[in-house]
Order: structure tokens, then C-alpha cells, then sequence
């Protein structure tokens, strides 16, 4: 880049000046200030000297450029701003709702597990809805309950032929199915531990001897036995049936002796009635 650096009317005679000199002057100068004009005796007429420093660009005092915020104008987080107001609404509605379940849920539980009150006692109807039958809560672990008693259930099916004849299979043991899978597993999994177990367990509590459903809990803790029963015996035996048998013998646990020793419970065994298995599982 060249820059004019003189102004006319230097004197006339001074052409024959070494030139090397000034152009030196010049430079420093200009690399100083950034730009510079020799006037009088240090600068002969039309004479050009080079300029190579920095330009240095004019900043305006007092002007900050404006920098967006990545979360948004409006302080919410990134991306949300962004969404259509419907669609913001609507998220808002959502975490609303799932706010209040939430809150609903940890009530329910409390008055469930809670000692019996007389909030617990009016809306009971209302919190055995709720719990029942996923959300069902005991103390066991706090105050544990080890079984006395093993229970060995297991399962017959009966299946009409054409010509009419009625097959009934050999029993099938069923917690021997579940034992199998839990002996020398490092991480069995709690269906085979508990889910055959614990569905005995409450139709017992729910039924009588004579095993009749006289609530919709009751049949509807019924349903679910004899659908894990139909499920493992239809893995295990693929012959079709229509009917199907439970059968429960239960044994004593050997007391410790150390313990003092406890007069022996006798072996039981119940037969369940046939319950017939439909296309829809009802």
C-alpha cells in the first residue's frame, strides 16, 4: 500500500536530497501514528514512501454488540422458548397432571400403610382401588415374618376330545418349575420367586375352604392364579385343554431345636375346584 505522505509547496531545490533518510523518518513515523504528513524541508515534492505498519481500526466508545442468550429470551430452558405456544401449554398441562398423580399416589400409600383413622376407615373403598392390586404394601420389612410352612403347588389339565372322552393329565409341579430357576442363579428373577408364591397367598387369605369368589377382588385374585397356571403349564405342554386343576400341599419347616421345640403342623393337601380356561383368559 502507498501513501502520499507530503503536501505541496515543499521547497523547490531540495530534490537532490538523499531520499533513503526520509523515507526512513517516514516510516517510524507512520508506524507510530498510524498515518502522518511531512511538510516543509523534510519532504521533497510527490514523493510516495511506503507504508507497512498496523491500521488501526476506529472502535465507537460506549456500543456493546448484542449477544444471544442460548437459553432463550425468556430465561426458560434452551429450546423450550423455541416451541410453539400450543405445544408449550400443553407440556405445562402434562408435568401439571403428572404433579398431582404423583401427590395423589403418596397420600394413598400413606393412609394404607397408616394406622387405621378415621379418614382411612371412610374413603377405604376408594385407597383398596387404588392400591390393589400393583401398589400393595405390608410391613414384612420391618418386622419379618419368616414362613413356617413350604407350599408345593401344582397343576392337572383336562382336555374333551371329539368323540367325547374326557383326558386328564399327570400333575405338573409348578414350584419345582420355580426352584429350578432360582438353585444357582446368580440374579433370578422375582416372578420365579415370588409370583407363584404370593399368588397363592392372597387367593388363601381372599377364599374360603370352600374357595368361592364373594367379592370382585376375590375373583379377580382367582383370575390371576390360573392364569399363571395356564401360562406355565401351556410353556411347558403344548397339548390344548379346557380345564384346569390346582392342587397345594403344604409342610412344616423343621423347628430348630435350639429354639425349643415346637409341636409339628401336619402335611395339608387342597384340591382346588376345575376352572375352565377360555380364549380370552376370563
Amino acid at each position: 500500500m502507498q501513501i502520499v505522505a507530503c503536501r505541496s509547496g515543499a521547497a523547490p531545490g531540495r530534490h537532490s536530497e538523499d531520499h533513503s533518510g526520509l523515507r526512513a523518518r517516514g516510516a517510524t513515523k507512520m508506524e507510530t501514528t498510524g498515518r502522518d504528513t511531512l511538510t516543509g524541508a523534510d519532504c521533497p515534492q510527490d514523493v510516495e514512501v511506503p507504508f507497512s505498519g498496523p491500521v488501526h481500526t476506529p472502535v465507537t466508545v460506549g456500543t456493546v454488540p448484542h449477544v444471544p442468550s442460548s437459553a432463550g429470551e425468556s430465561g426458560g430452558p434452551p429450546g423450550f422458548a423455541r416451541l410453539p405456544r400450543p405445544l408449550r401449554a400443553s407440556v405445562g398441562i402434562v408435568a401439571a397432571l403428572c404433579m398431582v398423580v404423583a401427590l395423589v399416589h403418596v397420600v394413598m400409600v400413606f393412609l394404607y400403610v397408616a394406622p387405621s383413622n378415621e379418614v382411612s376407615q371412610r374413603y377405604s373403598k376408594y385407597i383398596n382401588a387404588w392400591i390393589h392390586p400393583l401398589f400393595e404394601q405390608n410391613w414384612r420389612l420391618f418386622a419379618p415374618d419368616p414362613q413356617s410352612v413350604t407350599q408345593q403347588i401344582s397343576a392337572r389339565t383336562l382336555h374333551t376330545s371329539p368323540e367325547g372322552s374326557r383326558e386328564v393329565s399327570d400333575w405338573f409341579d409348578l414350584t419345582a418349575v420355580d426352584d429350578s430357576a432360582v438353585n444357582h442363579n446368580v440374579f433370578p428373577s422375582r416372578a420365579s420367586q415370588n409370583m407363584l408364591r404370593r399368588a397363592w397367598d392372597v387367593y388363601a387369605a381372599s377364599h374360603g375352604n370352600d374357595d368361592r369368589s364373594k367379592s370382585e377382588r376375590a375373583l379377580m385374585l382367582q383370575k390371576y392364579l390360573r392364569n399363571i397356571a395356564v401360562n406355565r403349564v401351556s410353556a411347558d405342554r403344548h397339548n390344548a385343554f379346557e380345564e384346569i386343576q390346582l392342587r397345594v400341599t403344604t409342610r412344616p419347616i423343621a423347628a430348630d431345636t435350639s429354639a425349643g421345640r415346637r409341636p409339628d403342623t401336619p402335611t395339608r393337601t387342597r384340591s382346588l375346584p376345575w376352572w375352565k380356561v377360555a380364549s380370552d383368559g376370563n
